[in-house]
């Protein structure tokens, strides 16, 4: 009965001290601690989705979308009659910039502030409306996204992250409509007045401007958000299973 009891005891102490020695491994460690970890994916799917709402809207309110050098064109074609008066001229979707007999570049919105219709093209409207649709649609997922930082893992990280995934791929597809429509205005008679014979996809004495280049990098950078969000939830780290330290 003695040694009955001496074993039951020395069992005892051995448990005792497996559970020390788990303790022992990760002092301080808590569950609550390891799931609000950030992701190394999801970090850079958030900086990434800033940066591009910046890089989107930056674009999108620039005058420099369809542009006409004045030293380029001028030499070239002195026989145009606007060459003497307003022959430096840039274009963008809301915004009208050119350089008037007094050589001062100045910039206009398309009949005023608040005038959407008066707009020179209904495919500039067009795209207007899209492009500015898809970076508020961008701009909202991005701010989805830097909550997700804050939130602990689980359902309703994922719930978020996946709602913010689908959001930038609607962005992307509704942008790269307006940025397909825009051309379509090129035959306008405002455009045909400082460009010359441009006609649809077809920019004329003119050419694209790092506007409109600015924006289609933008929008390609932007196809990669989506499957940066799938992976972006943060990994429900544990302690080491305690079977392996038995």
């Amino acid at each position: 009965m003695h040694s009955l009891l001496l074993a039951r005891e020395k069992k005892e102490e051995e448990a005792g001290f497996g559970i020390d020695r788990l303790r022992g491994l990760s002092p301080g460690f808590l569950p609550h601690q390891a799931a609000t970890m950030f992701s190394c994916v999801g970090c850079f799917w958030v900086l990434l989705s800033s940066a591009l709402v910046a890089v989107c809207s930056f674009s999108f309110i620039s005058p420099a979308w369809i542009v006409k050098d004045q030293l380029r064109n001028g030499h070239h074609q002195p026989h145009h009659i606007h060459s003497n008066s307003k022959d430096s001229v840039s274009f963008g979707l809301l915004w009208h910039c050119s350089e008037s007999l007094d050589h001062m570049y100045r910039c206009y919105t398309f009949g005023g502030l608040g005038k959407f219709a008066e707009i020179p093209s209904s495919s500039w409207q067009t795209s207007a409306v899209l492009c500015s649709g898809g970076c508020a649609l961008l701009a909202v997922s991005s701010l989805l996204a830097i909550i997700t930082i804050f939130l602990p893992s689980g359902g309703c990280e994922r719930r978020i992250c996946t709602l913010a995934g689908y959001m930038q791929m609607a962005a992307v597809f509704i942008m790269a409509a307006g940025l397909l429509v825009y051309p379509f205005g090129l035959n306008s008679s405002l455009v045909r007045s400082f460009c010359g014979d441009s006609d649809i996809y077809y920019a004329g004495e003119c050419q694209i401007g790092w506007g409109y280049m600015l924006a289609i990098v933008g929008v390609m950078l932007t196809v990669f958000l989506p499957f940066f969000a799938k992976y972006a939830p943060k990994e429900h780290l544990s302690p080491t299973p305690l079977p392996t330290l038995l």
